[in-house]
């Protein structure tokens, strides 16, 4: 169940893929982007801008479909009666309650320490987080269903003071009832963004809602200090492990591609990676034999999302012929794994790139890390 479970979800993934792909065109008009010199500081995200001005915080969520294009723009305001520009939506900060349509959204949230302002989630059943959980069981969070059939009427039977949830390059228009209903939709698209550092960066722009920006800028810095400093050890190693990663599922091998976030990681872990030279983000959907053809001779399979190596060769025999499996270096990011199926690495780890960086570092240098203990990544018995 745990296996059927991932895979659902890689194929959610894949058709949120398949959507930032096939559509040309973004419901958001083409609007000139901020030039202002009053930008928070955002350096490796790409999909949002903030700016502080005298009477209001502008924050402008990009079009990761459509170049210069504005996908989303709020105001936030510390009092309702301040005046703000039509062409976005006016948000009072800091806001008291929340609903998030994405498990990736909690963990910025903890880190900012606003956790318990979670009164709406979706999909209970994919929560790792205990504290969340706990508010589900006690009825002091409500589940509002299925992240992209959200239920209308409970949103407004709850009234969070904002819906957070992902901004996809298709019409949704149970979002447009919501908003239209008086509660803001907050779009944070931190899983288009194409590095580790990046998706963590939306952190800030989950942290203007709560005029915290400060502590936002802290906590990131420390986190981005962890990773660079952890990245700059394995660039010294001289030795570098070809890898491989993903899995095969009925036939067709999803492997990161080169501008991917995983294809990033493995960068910047010191490593030897086929598609390193992909230009493209996203999964690459594969066939076995070109998987064979292409990896069977690696000495490291990473992110390989079953649970044994019996397991593994249950599902398909022809794992065997891989040489990860035959020298029993195969690892996943299932470590902290519910049996619900629910997956921190699919959760918290969103925030903390370095953490996955010092876990696939251990695996592959591990005389960089000398006694580290793997937080999301454990190996296949």
């Amino acid at each position: 169940m745990k296996l059927l479970r991932f895979f659902q979800g890689i194929i959610l993934l894949s058709v949120l893929i398949f959507f930032s792909a096939c559509h040309s065109n973004s419901r958001k008009g083409e609007k000139n982007l901020p030039t202002s010199d009053n930008h928070v500081a955002v350096n490796y995200a790409q999909g949002f801008t903030v700016e502080e001005l005298s009477d209001y915080t502008q924050l402008t969520v990009i079009s990761p479909w459509v170049k210069n294009s504005v996908y989303a723009r709020y105001y936030l305001v510390k009092s309702n009666n301040i005046q703000t520009p039509a062409d976005g939506i006016k948000v009072l900060i800091p806001i008291k309650t929340i609903a998030t349509a994405s498990v990736t959204h909690y963990e910025f949230l903890n880190l900012l320490g606003e956790i318990n302002t979670i009164t709406g989630i979706c999909q209970q059943n994919i929560i790792y987080n205990p504290t969340i959980k706990a508010g589900v069981n006690s009825g002091k969070i409500i589940d509002l269903g299925d992240a992209f059939h959200i239920n209308l009427e409970k949103v407004l039977e709850l009234r969070p003071s904002a819906l957070m949830m992902s901004g996809y390059n298709q019409n949704d228009p149970n979002a447009q009832r919501i908003s239209q209903a008086g509660v803001p939709v907050i779009y944070n698209n931190e899983w288009m963004e194409t590095t580790l550092l990046g998706r963590a960066e939306w952190i800030k722009f989950v942290a203007a809602f709560y005029d915290k920006n400060k502590l936002a800028d802290s906590i990131f810095s420390e986190i981005e200090n962890r990773y660079n400093d952890i990245k700059n050890k394995a660039a010294k190693v001289i030795n570098k492990p070809n890898i491989m990663a993903g899995s095969n599922f009925r036939g067709t091998w999803y492997m990161p591609a080169g501008h991917s976030f995983m294809g990033q990681l493995f960068a910047d872990a010191g490593t030897r990676y086929f598609y390193a030279n992909d230009t493209t983000t996203g999964s690459l959907p594969l066939n076995v034999e070109t998987v064979l053809k292409n990896f069977s001779q690696t000495d490291v399979w990473l992110n390989c999302n079953y649970a044994s190596i019996d397991e593994l060769l249950k599902a398909d025999p022809k794992h065997a012929l891989f040489n990860p499996v035959k020298n029993n270096r195969v690892y996943n990011f299932n470590k902290r794994m519910l049996p619900s199926g629910a997956n921190d690495f699919w959760e918290s780890a969103i925030a903390r790139p370095d953490l996955i960086l010092s876990d696939v570092i251990a695996i592959l240098h591990p005389e960089v890390l000398p006694n580290y203990q793997l937080f999301y990544a454990e190996k296949l018995k």
